[in-house]
């Protein structure tokens, strides 16, 4: 793991972004992992794409378990017929709905199983980084320490060119292969790094707008990577 400066004590837990600007290289959106401990890697948690539809059907998913939960919640099913659409997030005083990518079944599910469990609901988004190079929002750690997941890892379904990380995008967050769990950051402006992170899906102008109005009450933090200045909370996530 290399450090983030304006975040020693993260550093542990940070996620790997080498890719970004000079003002945030070597770290950015937090991954899942306890302070002072190397990353989660496992081998075995992979997709199986055999004939996948739309919506998901076709696949089946290896989630397994790993650490200890920050809240209590299942597996997600292996395979499913209900893989929903969207989740909606009611979202500092607004609503970003996240339309689920057909290219990342297994985290799309795991997503949506999240928000069915009640996981996020009344979870903080624990960091915001407002760099030239990084402008994202990051929520999905009850905790709000930046070091919580589900116990579960998901398979990984990174994306093949770093151009699909642009404004609306929503993508899970990790600590490097194998280690992505319930963390996930929403981009509403610049976001250079690597093709690491699984694509979720992508938000509408409207919750565009809404995570834009977060990022301008600015950061809690003189390096501009931090918790938002004003709190910020999921108040539900529903997936349909």
């Amino acid at each position: 793991m290399r450090p983030l400066p304006a975040l020693a004590a993260l550093a542990a837990a940070a996620l790997l972004l080498s890719g970004c600007a000079s003002a945030v290289r070597g770290t950015a959106v937090a991954g899942e992992v306890p302070p002072s401990t190397a990353p989660r890697t496992t081998t075995s948690a992979q997709a199986s794409t055999s004939a996948p539809g739309a919506s998901g059907a076709g696949v089946s998913c290896d989630y397994e378990r790993s650490g200890t939960a920050a809240k209590p919640v299942d597996l997600p099913p292996a395979t499913s017929t209900d893989t929903p659409a969207k989740v909606v997030l009611a979202l500092g005083g607004g609503e970003v709905i996240v339309e689920l990518s057909p290219d990342t079944p297994c985290t799309g599910r795991s997503f949506a199983h999240l928000a069915r469990s009640g996981y996020y609901d009344g979870t903080p988004c624990h960091r915001l980084t407002t760099s030239a190079g990084l402008q994202v929002l990051q929520c999905g750690d009850p905790s709000g320490t930046g070091s919580g997941g589900p116990g579960y890892v998901i398979p990984d379904e990174n994306p093949d060119s770093a151009s699909a990380y642009v404004p609306g995008v929503v993508a899970m967050a990790n600590a490097g292969p194998h280690t992505g769990g319930s963390q996930f950051f929403i981009i509403y402006g610049t976001c250079d790094i690597p093709p690491d992170y699984a694509v979720i899906g992508k938000t509408d102008a409207a919750g565009l707008a809404v995570v834009t109005r977060i990022a301008a009450g600015g950061v809690d933090s003189p390096s501009g990577d931090g918790p938002p200045k004003t709190p910020v909370t999921i108040e539900s996530a529903k997936a349909s």
